[in-house]
């Protein structure tokens, strides 16, 4: 009989593997990433565009270029893409981020001939056409009018100003009026500059057929397409970063107020950033962290309170935000930095390292245990400009960290003189 009454033995982690993409160049130059895994008959394409906010001339533009991909490409209309793209069940996002663009299709493999001749097209000839980036610039410049309200927002926007300086690329953001601005010809510029088959990169994962990746040859790989010139660069600025300690937004409508404090720390490629990531974990990156156990739990200031590494090119951001009632602000900002106090003079004890240690490990299985997030972890490192043995490395990291080292890290990396808090709320 089993016995419910005793739990089962905790296992740790001896071996770790990832399955590897299968790495092709098609005849036009343009890298292929096969990663063959799942069962079920459907597969996940991404293309990725090598050019996103860092690389616009003007706020919005490449988040709208990316965006109004789907509105109208050669002869088919926005609706003719949506209505083909429903009928075979495929599923369609378009996304940016600071330096890439991307373009993610969902499809059942014995549609994936049909569905990406309709992606093929939307890469290769959109139209972005005047009435209907209209109707979309006008829908987010709404939803911006909305999200400028909230505090959380309003502090996080903060933040990164306070950090990078108003004329970085990372501090600099869009107003209403920007919205205004974009027109046809200024995604047009973008498209022509970033979209093309020398700055672009494939992966697709499932269930994949040789049918699928000759399919994928014959649309974007067997001849040049686009306007094709040199890889963007990326060309790192210097933050200019604001001498306040404090920066309170005040909103006389808010219930409550929103708290991000934030300082400058490594980057992704740093030899501190791994063990740094189980640190930072073990302070406020879990249900069972730091600061939840004391400022949730305990003290009951606010219903979540989290820490994490920001990374951005060339550096990265350690945070902490929460949203709580305007009079325990201060409170909960004490607690900050009473807890850093501990990990900076206090060896953490064993059980809670292995605590953290085995959350953390089983975080990483469950992120690569399936085809699609496969994929997810294999963009990560090609955007993130990573090597493949990343992923052994973070393991290795958070297998071998000592009490010592987090105290270590700590001293080194909680610095409370550079710690910028921003408050967006109402004055108590």
């Amino acid at each position: 009989m089993l016995d419910r009454t005793t739990p089962p033995p905790i296992r740790q982690l001896s071996e770790f593997s990832i399955t590897r993409p299968d790495r092709r160049t098609m005849k036009n130059g343009m890298p292929l990433n096969i990663i063959h895994a799942g069962t079920e008959d459907v597969v996940r394409f991404d293309l990725l565009i090598g050019g996103g906010q860092w690389n616009q001339e003007q706020p919005l533009q490449a988040m709208f270029a990316n965006r109004m991909l789907r509105e109208g490409a050669g002869n088919l209309t926005s609706s003719q893409i949506a209505e083909r793209l429903d009928y075979y069940g495929a599923w369609l996002e378009l996304s940016s981020s600071v330096n890439y663009g991307f373009i993610t299709l969902y499809s059942l493999n014995k549609y994936f001939a049909r569905t990406l001749a309709v992606i093929s097209e939307m890469i290769k000839a959109p139209t972005f056409p005047a009435k209907e980036l209209s109707v979309v610039a006008d829908t987010n410049k709404q939803q911006f009018l909305v999200n400028s309200t909230r505090v959380e927002m309003i502090a996080r926007k903060q933040l990164n100003t306070a950090l990078f300086g108003p004329e970085h690329p990372f501090g600099r953001y869009a107003v209403a009026g920007d919205y205004d601005r974009i027109t046809p010809e200024v995604l047009r510029s973008f498209y022509r500059k970033y979209y093309h088959s020398g700055n672009c990169s494939v992966y697709i994962s499932g269930k994949v057929t040789s049918e699928i990746i000759r399919c994928i040859e014959d649309n974007l790989g067997s001849g040049q397409w686009g306007e094709v010139t040199e890889k963007a660069k990326t060309t790192l600025v210097p933050p200019v970063t604001t001498k306040e300690k404090r920066i309170f937004i005040e909103r006389e409508d808010a219930l409550q107020s929103s708290l991000k404090m934030g300082c400058f720390v490594m980057d992704r490629h740093h030899p501190d950033f791994l063990k740094a990531r189980v640190m930072v974990t073990l302070f406020g990156g879990y249900f069972g962290s730091r600061l939840m156990s004391n400022i949730r739990e305990d003290k009951g200031y606010t219903y979540g309170i989290g820490a994490g590494i920001v990374s951005y090119p060339g550096t990265g951001i350690l945070t902490v935000s929460t949203e709580a009632a305007n009079e325990y602000v201060n409170s909960i900002i004490t607690e900050v930095y009473r807890e850093m106090d501990k990990l900076c003079n206090d060896l953490v004890p064993q059980e809670e390292l292995e605590m953290v240690k085995n959350y953390m490990l089983g975080d990483l299985c469950r992120s690569y245990e399936g085809p699609f997030s496969l994929s997810d972890a294999w963009i990560y490192i090609e955007t993130a400009g990573l090597d493949e043995r990343f992923f052994i490395r973070s393991l290795d990291a958070i297998r071998g960290i000592t009490r010592e080292e987090i105290r270590i890290l700590a001293q080194k990396y909680f610095c409370k003189e550079n710690l910028i808090e921003v408050i967006a709320g109402k004055k108590v």
